[in-house]
């Protein structure tokens, strides 16, 4: 990730948001990369909905994060899956 897009996306995090707050993650993954995503979500429900082939899957979290800097920071580990799409 580019140091200004993060920089960038933090600012707009904190005028979007009153940390802590609940955040909703939404990501798009090959259909066997959905248990890598969850893994970043330890005790969280994940909904998921599959694409019209079932390649790829949506996966769906609800968080209360306490900063614009731990949302960043799942972001980030996020980006290490192979074939991940953020939303």
């Amino acid at each position: 990730m580019d140091k200004q897009w993060l920089t960038n996306f933090h600012e707009k995090l904190d005028q979007h948001y009153a940390w802590p707050s609940l955040y909703v993650f939404k990501f798009i993954v090959p259909e066997n990369k959905t248990i890598e995503v969850k893994s970043l979500f330890p005790n969280h429900i994940a909904s998921e909905k599959p694409s019209k082939n079932g390649n790829y899957i949506s996966v769906t979290i609800e968080m209360m994060m306490p900063s614009s800097a731990a949302v960043i920071e799942i972001y980030q580990s996020a980006a290490k899956i192979e074939g991940i799409i953020a939303l």
